[in-house]
């Protein structure tokens, strides 16, 4: 009688299993885990958490593929005598206990990148393998890294303790001839070409929520996937239209604005003539943008209360805009919006791509004006490629390296407190503005962001205690700086602009639950601008034409955004993304594109999907192609014919 197959597998192959029952067992248990941390109640519905779990094991087997190998490779290269029974076990045993140290650091990791980003990883945690110093500094800063390392390595230990007899058993079992070795681990290597070819988002995006979606996938598969496609061209993997209907949608909103397309005459498709209506106001504009600061955390804006003093009384003194939405959820998002006004397009922000110098940005404008354009970080400007990228469009760039160390009281990883970047700010600005020259200076800040550190005795919250300090130590310094703007000369010729980079949360209800989006947006110059408050939805890629609007220029504009007190008000939509996933929201409903060119249409309010097949909603779907295709060739060309 003919064995069957299974029987014919080398036994010591069957050791295998013990790792696949591990590595499903770390995963299982980490996607518990984050249901759990995730906070979402409809989560924990047996039949969707059951979902939840059945559509991540299977993600799980597919990454578990790619770990089989080394253990097969090992068990074709050590023979099948004596001492190739004990070398293998002995080596089996070494890499299990690699295995474990690994998967339990990705645990941990994962972990802390949900806490921070609201998500399993992605083409972020790829970024951030360039960025290690600032990065492993923030999470030596911000945790007990050394208690954590301990943990892993002591529950790695134990748990290779446990099972260490069963373990070298199979391991040290009979191995087969080297030709029986080498079908099976050549069948083993066939593993990951299987989970590569056979398993797709598909499943995944079967779930309902966008929560659910995240917690079902695998850390390691989605940062592998990442890996392979962080840079995705929207007109290969999004659904598109006619590049001549996209042109046309996109240049029929301009002649509803009014302005005057001058696209025919320059040959570029956003290109018009935006005429003012008096004469010009040279003043300065210091631009703030705040990190992580959502409206959630602004009294003036329906957010916590006590926080945010000194930005509550310019709101309510100065042009206050509540229902601004940012584009993401990273700084480089918001840069990038605030500085090319472009929507957010699929992939990398263009902060982070290699030809990112060739645009439009606000800086040139004001160039153009014969302003000083200057990027001022607290940080080291090679992170997130800031440098190359202000600095090849227009602005001088001012970092970390041109603060003198007598003038920083603290410091994180990230930079400087936000105390001593306004104090540089200051300097900057007096330096030119005594010379004569007109300054356009955006200052993006870095305190309110992990381990939320800053010099004591400022505020009644001591530091390092989480967020909630972080918000109102940088309100305090916001104070210190209008304090300190108030005695020079040139505050009376200044528009003081405070803006959020994006806000601090990233998981929600849906893909793109528009509360995570929504920033606060001040102007102030007192006897300048009228207070006011500005209810209508906005973009953060509107605040640079808002600003130039404000200023009475003049300009041939290639931005995608429009002055919000006047185009805005009749056309009030908003762009955001999360990582692959772009949307446009208008009249309450969000459109929201994804890769293999899915579209899906909710409502702003519940989340609750709303039909295609309204006229209505098949227009805003139109429009949300065209911005996006066209913001596509405008970064990368336009497509061969």
């Amino acid at each position: 009688m003919r064995r069957s197959w299974i029987a014919r597998i080398p036994t010591r192959y069957l050791s295998l299993v013990w790792i696949l029952g591990l590595f499903l067992a770390i995963n299982g248990i980490v996607r518990l885990g984050l249901v759990a941390f995730a906070g979402e109640p409809s989560n924990l519905w047996p039949w969707r958490l059951a979902a939840i779990l059945s559509v991540g094991a299977l993600y799980d087997i597919a990454a578990v593929a790619y770990v089989l190998v080394p253990f097969a490779v090992l068990a074709l290269l050590c023979g099948n005598g004596v001492r190739g029974r004990v070398a293998h076990a002995a080596l089996f045993c070494a890499l299990v206990f690699a295995a474990l140290l690994g998967a339990l650091f990705a645990a941990v990791a994962e972990g802390l990148f949900w806490n921070e980003f609201g998500t399993r990883f992605n083409f972020i945690a790829v970024d951030y393998l360039i960025y290690t110093r600032e990065v492993v500094g923030n999470i030596r800063q911000s945790y007990p890294i050394g208690a954590m390392v301990a943990a892993v390595i002591l529950i790695a230990g134990a748990m290779l303790f446990a099972i260490r007899r069963p373990l070298w058993r199979k391991a040290s079992a009979d191995g087969g001839s080297l030709g029986s070795r080498t079908i099976a681990t050549m069948a083993v290597l066939l593993l990951p070409l299987v989970s590569f070819a056979a398993v797709s988002a598909a499943p995944r995006e079967m779930l309902k929520s966008g929560s659910a979606r995240a917690l079902a996938a695998n850390g390691y598969y989605e940062f592998g996937r990442a890996f392979r496609a962080n840079d995705l061209d929207f007109r290969t993997f999004y659904h598109t239209m006619s590049e001549k209907d996209a042109l046309h949608e996109l240049q029929a909103e301009f002649l509803r604005a009014g302005t005057d397309i001058a696209a025919q005459r320059l040959g570029n498709p956003l290109e018009r003539v935006i005429t003012a209506t008096g004469p010009a106001k040279p003043l300065n504009v210091l631009l703030v943008s705040i990190e992580s600061l959502g409206s959630d955390y602004v009294e003036f804006f329906g957010g916590r209360k006590g926080l945010t003093p000194n930005l509550d009384r310019l709101a309510r003194e100065g042009l206050a805009f509540t229902q601004l939405y940012a584009t993401g959820l990273r700084t480089v998002r918001g840069l990038e919006a605030l500085s090319l006004s472009i929507p957010p397009t699929p992939g990398h922000a263009v902060l982070m791509r290699k030809d990112n110098t060739r645009f439009q940005t606000l800086g040139s404008v004001f160039k153009e004006w014969g302003y000083d354009p200057l990027y001022i970080y607290g940080g080291y400007s090679l992170f997130d490629n800031m440098k190359q990228f202000f600095g090849g469009n227009g602005y001088t760039v001012i970092d970390r390296a041109a603060i003198a160390r007598e003038n920083v009281s603290h410091e994180t990883i990230w930079g400087v407190a936000d105390e001593d970047l306004f104090r540089q700010a200051i300097r900057e600005i007096d330096a030119r503005t005594a010379a004569g020259r007109k300054v356009f200076a955006h200052v993006m800040t870095t305190s309110n962001h992990r381990p939320f550190t800053y010099p004591a005795g400022r505020i009644d919250i001591p530091s390092g205690s989480g967020r909630d300090g972080a918000v109102k130590y940088t309100d305090w310094a916001i104070g210190e700086l209008m304090r300190e703007a108030a005695k020079r000369p040139w505050f009376k010729d200044t528009l003081f602009v405070f803006v959020a980079d994006h806000t601090s949360n990233g998981r929600g209800r849906t893909d793109l639950p528009p509360e995570n989006y929504r920033i606060p947006l001040i102007l102030y110059a007192p006897g300048l601008v009228t207070p006011r408050v500005v209810d209508w939805v906005a973009s953060q890629i509107d605040v640079g034409p808002t600003l130039l609007a404000q200023l009475n220029v003049s300009y041939t504009s290639r931005f995608f955004g429009q002055d919000i007190l006047t185009e805005g008000r009749l056309h009030q939509r908003a762009f955001m993304a999360n990582y692959l996933t772009v949307g446009y929201m208008e009249d309450g409903l969000i459109v929201e594109l994804a890769p293999k060119s899915r579209v899906r249409v909710i409502d702003a309010g519940t989340g609750r999907p709303v039909s295609k097949d309204d006229p209505k909603v098949a227009h805003l779907i139109a429009e949300a192609i065209a911005h996006y295709q066209i913001a596509t060739m405008v970064l990368r060309g336009p497509l061969p014919d």
